[in-house]
């Protein structure tokens, strides 16, 4: 038989796929679920770049101006339109942004869910183009976390060396002249805390072991965020709270100022996760708002009915969670509009911390205030049909 025709007639034996053919056949791109904010909002750096005539600090992407402007929002003289990031007083972020230009590192204090992350990452991000040089504090973070570790296969082999060192985002920032982002300073134990008192007042990062050091680049700082409410903290010493300049974010002043961060970060989540739900109502926006401003002051919004707080913080970030999660719950299980029944097992779920306690003073707004109040009605149904 010819080879023409035994190949003919013999079926070919099909290649085997690889590994990475095997892993890859049948999936899908992937996007990020949540982008660094210099990625998510670099047209708007780049707009703001392009109009930004003032002065800028040593190693500083823009001006101070600049900086505020991107915090705040407003209108660019090219009729470029940047979005607001914090809704606030404009004195703090003007002040905030301002530490930074001098040889003090910026304290963001205030209680939970009053948007110091949010403020640090931005301020991070048009300031030095990149927000990732973080530190996470935890009760288990080690002073090696904060300066610097070893690649102990490198460390044995070759002994002590820059190569064997591996640097901490605090000591690549010191490097490239950028901000580090300490965040929950106060979680952090006392003893490790202290490391930063040599950084920030020399602006140098001692190696004892290589008898060297590292010493900050311009454009190097440091912007540590805290809380005083929560359990569990750790309190600053005298000597690095002076290295600090330390500013409070408060909580929104108005409902109408809380009501807007809730709807502008609820509608940016909504379309980072694709909910395929409509915009929840501005009146039940405000209803969660004013519940979750009522509880936590301890008062009713006309000023006339004490009632007792919970224990949990109830915090604009609470606010914004409880109406993304009524949206998915609309979306995926409803008609695809938020609903009362959609939003009460968040709204216990914030409210309710301690079971015993918080289920008292839950269920005590419900019939004191929640019941009487016209219109609230259908809310009043559905908490009570998910107690």
């Amino acid at each position: 038989m010819s080879d023409e025709n035994r190949t003919a007639k013999t079926p070919r034996t099909p290649r085997k796929k690889t590994a990475v053919e095997k892993e890859t056949e049948g999936t899908v791109t992937l996007t990020l679920l949540r982008e660094h904010a210099e990625q998510q909002f670099g047209h708007e750096l780049e707009e703001l770049a392009k109009v930004d005539t003032r002065q800028r600090p040593p190693n500083w992407k823009m001006s101070p101006w600049a900086v505020t402007t991107y915090l705040l929002g407003g209108k660019l003289d090219n009729g470029f339109e940047v979005s607001p990031k914090y809704i606030g007083d404009r004195r703090i972020i003007e002040i905030a942004v301002a530490t930074l230009t001098t040889d003090r590192a910026l304290l963001l204090i205030g209680v939970p869910g009053t948007a110091k992350s949010w403020v640090s990452e931005h301020i991070s991000a048009a300031v030095a183009g990149d927000s990732t040089m973080l530190i996470q504090g935890t009760a288990g973070t080690s002073e090696e976390a904060i300066r610097y570790g070893w690649n102990y296969a490198r460390l044995l082999a070759d002994g002590p060396s820059m190569q064997a060192l591996v640097p901490s985002p605090l000591m690549r920032a010191m490097q490239d002249g950028k901000i580090a982002r300490v965040e929950e300073l106060t979680r952090i134990p006392a003893d490790v805390q202290d490391t930063l008192i040599t950084i920030l007042s020399e602006k140098t990062l001692p190696i004892p072991e290589l008898n060297s050091e590292v010493q900050a680049n311009r454009g190097f700082s440091v912007i540590a965020t805290a809380n005083d409410r929560d359990k569990g903290v750790n309190d600053l010493s005298s000597a690095l709270k002076r290295r600090f300049n330390t500013v409070v974010l408060p909580l929104p002043k108005t409902i109408e100022e809380e009501v807007e961060i809730v709807q502008r970060r609820v509608e940016s989540l909504g379309r980072a996760l694709e909910l395929p739900a409509e915009p929840p109502a501005l009146e039940e926006v405000r209803r969660i708002v004013i519940i979750f401003r009522e509880l936590r002051s301890g008062i009713t919004e006309d000023g006339k009915t004490k009632i007792k707080s919970p224990s949990s913080t109830l915090s604009t970030a609470e606010a914004i969670s409880v109406v993304n999660s009524g949206l998915a719950l609309a979306a995926h299980f409803g008609d695809g509009r938020l609903h009362s029944a959609d939003i009460a097992s968040g709204l216990i779920g914030a409210v309710i911390k301690d079971p015993v306690q918080d289920r008292v003073v839950w269920r005590e707004y419900l019939e004191t205030v929640v019941k009487e109040r016209d219109g609230w009605k259908d809310l009043y149904r559905a908490c009570r049909d998910e107690m």
